[in-house]
């Protein structure tokens, strides 16, 4: 995935600029993360083809005081490294992260925002948790010991807009910004959004993705609580698996008018083709298969494409019992007969859990199996489910030629959003 221009010529105006419907079309033409598998987007696609687990033994205050010990976790992660005294004091983890997705996604695009470009760009994000460190922090500094006062950044720190504003302020995007923060589907429902502005011609230019910094005693010692969480590994779709594991990083993408960036020259990645949301309407914490089925099949209705012209599915796919069958159940009902043959894995075997920022981690993978070929693995499958009897690409990645795929997400609260990219 880099830079480099794709030597064809600019279209002349209005040339299969927009959809049948009169829509515009919106690509991709810039990628950048952090996460634990690598500080950048070649190092994870690296790890992808790999099958590399980025799951370890976590490093923090107190970890042994938890019961749960594991996540993917950035070790090797120094703030100082990208940003000075002042930045550090400014921006919570979370943002940090963020930040550095976001330079990398620009760099790769080749944008300049300065002018009538920023006026018409803008960026929007994703985030369960926004500033958890910060809170943590504090929260031990006011109650634990017993201090009367806490540093006036804090609110700024911590809100969840925060990064979203800071990627706004860092590179001029004076169009929509604005963050959403809807668990575990934020990044999809962030990505959702910024491809239907760009699409419906509210704007041309749309920096998105999501973030998450989760992995501090607080923000682990939460998650115990609801049982779901594994204390040794991700095993997802594999019979004996027996929980989430929690992850953090940034996944950030250029969104571009297709018009705008083959009249520049770019490089295009991928086409982002539809999306779908939906609501279970049913239980907070308990998915449900028709939820997730009608948001898969508004987003192929979306795209315009039938089950059979899909090739992968990049899963929710987390590793607890009540998601990975209700999943597999949902993609056999939307696909029908295809859904022996369309391939499924889920990465979060490698990364761990984003939370609000795995949707755009997982969107790389997306985008390798388009313009690489290559399908990455669900890792640690051991046994087979006969309720997730789905082609789940296990352990070890897969070279195939696929023209489209999916990117599934299913958050607490009842809360699905779905992707469709295809190859371009």
């Amino acid at each position: 995935m880099s830079g480099k221009k794709d030597g064809r010529k600019a279209p002349k105006a209005g040339l299969e600029a927009t959809t049948p419907s009169g829509l515009r079309r919106v690509v991709i033409t810039g990628t950048g993360t952090i996460n634990a598998l690598g500080h950048d987007v070649a190092t994870t696609l690296e790890a992808f083809r790999e099958g590399r687990c980025g799951i370890s033994q976590l490093q923090f205050r107190d970890v042994e005081r938890l019961s749960i010990q594991i996540g993917g976790q950035i070790h090797d992660w120094r703030a100082e490294d990208y940003f000075n005294r002042q930045q550090i004091l400014l921006y919570d983890k979370f943002t940090q992260f963020t930040l550095l997705a976001a330079k990398q996604a620009v760099a790769q695009a080749g944008l300049n925002f300065q002018g009538a470009l920023g006026l018409r760009s803008g960026v929007v994000l994703g985030t369960a948790g926004g500033g958890l460190n910060t809170w943590d922090e504090n929260y031990r500094a006011v109650y634990e010991e017993g201090k009367n006062r806490v540093h006036p950044f804090v609110v700024p720190k911590l809100m969840n807009n925060a990064a979203a504003s800071h990627v706004s302020m860092e590179y001029g995007l004076r169009g929509p910004a604005f963050t959403v923060a809807t668990a575990c589907a934020s990044s999809n429902h962030a990505m959702g959004l910024a491809f239907q502005m760009i699409r419906s011609g509210a704007a041309q230019v749309m920096l998105t993705g999501g973030s998450e910094a989760m992995l501090c005693f607080g923000g682990v010692k939460a998650w115990e609580g609801l049982r779901v969480m594994s204390k040794d590994a991700c095993r997802p779709f594999s019979a004996n698996r027996n929980g989430m594991v929690q992850g953090e990083g940034a996944g950030v993408f250029v969104f571009e008018d297709y018009e705008h960036a083959r009249a520049r020259g770019a490089e295009i990645l991928a086409e982002v083709v539809g999306f779908a949301m939906s609501s279970d309407a049913q239980d907070i914490v308990m998915p449900s298969a028709q939820g997730a089925e009608r948001a898969i099949t508004a987003a192929m209705r979306d795209a315009g494409l039938n089950p059979d012209q899909f090739g992968y599915i990049n899963a929710h796919g987390t590793g607890t019992a009540a998601n990975d069958k209700t999943e597999c159940a949902a993609v056999a009902h939307a696909f029908g007969h295809h859904a022996d043959r369309v391939m499924m894995s889920s990465t979060k075997s490698m990364h761990g859990h984003l939370i609000g920022g795995t949707g755009a981690v997982e969107l790389l993978a997306c985008i390798m199996a388009l313009r690489d070929g290559v399908i990455a693995p669900t890792i640690g499958y051991e046994e087979p489910d006969p309720e997730c009897a789905l082609d789940v690409v296990p352990n070890e990645a897969r070279e195939a030629q696929v023209d489209a795929v999916l990117s599934n997400a299913f958050a607490f609260g009842g809360l699905n959003a779905v992707i469709a990219l295809r190859r371009i």
